[in-house]
């Protein structure tokens, strides 16, 4: 006589291979394809849409960055005149 779990086992089995079967016939169908053709759409509009985001982010970086290093070098600047206005008066100093 023929084993209830073997019965099991091979009602899975032909489940299975039915399922894939269907699958495979829903996943290549007309419709199918349009579902994937108007993801893919969305994707590349959602990809644009970051890009130009990031973009802008990179620009604003780079700006910022600019900014800062002309305020630094203005600070440089400053902070060398200021070193070179109190020289005279530590030399005029020393010689006395």
């Amino acid at each position: 006589m023929i084993d209830i779990s073997k019965l099991k086992c091979l009602g899975i089995f032909a489940g299975g291979v039915l399922f894939g079967t269907a699958g495979v016939k829903l996943l290549s169908s007309k419709d199918a394809k349009k579902v994937y053709t108007n993801c893919t759409a969305a994707a590349l509009r959602a990809k644009d849409c970051v890009m130009k985001t990031a973009t802008t982010v990179q620009e604003n970086a780079e700006d910022i960055l600019a900014e800062a290093k002309m305020i630094n070098e203005e600070r440089a600047a400053k902070e060398a005149a200021a070193i070179q206005e109190d020289e005279p008066e530590t030399e005029q100093a020393v010689q006395e």
